[in-house]
């Protein structure tokens, strides 16, 4: 049987689509195998958020043709979608087909030797198909579905529009067809993912959106728990806390890109709110939800943005309290307005900003967890602890990382827990006297 190693860098997205690959070859007759072993054909999913996105990628491939220099090397992704000549002239590559045909990519893997270079990278910002790839789920307790490509927005500093081309979304029936199949295969918990997913139904035509969606999938059973990855704050009005509030299911975690606090910065990133819509959002969130976790992206460094800029975003950053913060410096990205700014940060500037940001997450996340020492919650436990055997990892539905001592093996199920003590990056735990009751 010939081998095949998969190897992903960047979102969620991208490891919905490796998976969804990796069963494509799978069904074609390979044998997924680590990618640190010799394989016949290196998949390399690229990204292309930041310039560090396409060093790695880069070299990634490299590391391919080191293992086995006779492999068949295959380079999909945002970098091989936005790059493709770049891509394609790295020694060692074969085939480079960038964030579409992904269905076709066995048939066009095996058609080459290991002397071929072909570049199947098509125009994506005329592309307005969603692109159905499924996955048929495994041994893992949480499952993401890719319900949504694509994005509109253009914000002056990101190349995925580029990358990703228009909005495009799955038909409803679909997504609930895979939520079904993947609660049959034993996922607890689902993860809507998209490029956009605030986007989700705008080119459908029948007028159902992302709200509509969640309604549908918190109906379907066997799943346990439905949560949403990152979604932009203006979808988050009113009407859609109202609509998805009565979702018993939905998880009272929503990662809400904020981008900056400071409303001028906001302006020159093209973003659509500002600091004090972005609050009333998360305001509105808080009082619907028990026990909500907001987290959030911030930006530090980007173009124009001076001390007074800074300390506007870093104060509305402590004031607003993140459950958890994704922190990281502008980086220009070839084809975007924002490369092309006057007042460019110098990176010694943006390492200084990142760690006063960094103390003010770590801050926050510590307060967020010391509000739930002694509080009992249900915990999803994903796996035991390779370091600790017999202490498992898991997760609260406000998406807290829970570590706690077990006698039997309870990955896989959702079990009560006392969280006893805030630990930085997760919280420590003891299950409750019921926990032999666990689902």
């Amino acid at each position: 049987m010939k081998r095949v190693a998969l190897y992903t860098l960047g979102c969620k997205v991208n490891q919905y689509e490796t998976q969804a690959v990796s069963e494509l070859f799978a069904k074609a007759g390979y044998t997924i195998v680590d990618f640190e072993d010799a394989a016949d054909v290196y998949v390399i999913n690229t990204c292309t958020v930041t310039s560090m996105s396409d060093r790695k990628s880069r070299q990634m491939l490299r590391r391919a043709k080191r293992l086995n220099p006779c492999a068949i090397t295959v380079v999909m992704g945002c970098y091989a979608q936005t790059a493709p000549d770049e891509v394609a002239a790295i020694s060692g590559v074969n085939l480079v087909i960038g964030t579409k045909d992904r269905s076709d990519i066995v048939r066009l893997a095996e058609a080459l030797t290991e002397q071929d270079v072909v570049c199947h990278v098509g125009d994506i910002m005329h592309t307005h198909d969603f692109e159905s790839l499924s996955v048929s789920g495994g041994e893992r307790t949480r499952a993401y579905i890719k319900v949504q490509e694509g994005c509109s927005q253009f914000c002056s500093y990101c190349i995925v529009p580029y990358a990703r081309g228009p909005v495009r979304s799955r038909a409803t029936d679909d997504v609930v067809a895979e939520a079904r199949r993947l609660a049959d295969a034993g996922y607890r918990e689902l993860v809507l993912a998209g490029i956009h997913i605030a986007s989700y139904g705008k080119d459908l035509g029948s007028g159902a959106g992302l709200a509509d969606l969640i309604k549908r999938i918190d109906a379907t059973g066997g799943i346990l728990r439905i949560r949403l990855s990152s979604i932009e704050p203006m979808t988050l009005d009113n009407s859609f806390i109202r609509a998805i509030q009565g979702c018993d299911k939905l998880c009272p975690h929503f990662h809400i890109s904020l981008q900056s606090g400071c409303d001028k910065t906001l302006e020159r990133m093209n973003r659509k709110y500002r600091s004090s819509d972005y609050q009333s959002i998360v305001n509105g969130l808080r009082a619907a939800f028990a026990d909500a976790a907001i987290t959030t992206d911030v930006m530090v460094g980007f173009p124009g943005e001076d001390e007074d800029e800074f300390a506007q975003s870093l104060e509305f950053v402590r004031k607003t309290g993140f459950a958890d913060m994704h922190i990281f410096a502008y980086s220009p990205r070839r084809g975007t307005p924002a490369a092309n700014m006057g007042g460019q940060v110098s990176a010694q500037e943006k390492h200084r900003r990142s760690a006063l940001m960094f103390d003010v997450a770590h801050e926050s996340r510590l307060a967020f967890q010391s509000a739930f020492e002694g509080r009992c919650m249900t915990v999803l436990f994903e796996h035991e602890l390779l370091e600790r055997r017999g202490y498992f990892e898991g997760k609260t539905v406000n998406y807290i990382t829970v570590i706690c001592k077990s006698d039997h093996d309870i990955a896989g199920k959702l079990c009560s827990v006392e969280l006893t003590k805030s630990c930085g990056d997760y919280m420590e735990g003891r299950l409750c006297p019921d926990a032999d009751g666990c689902l």
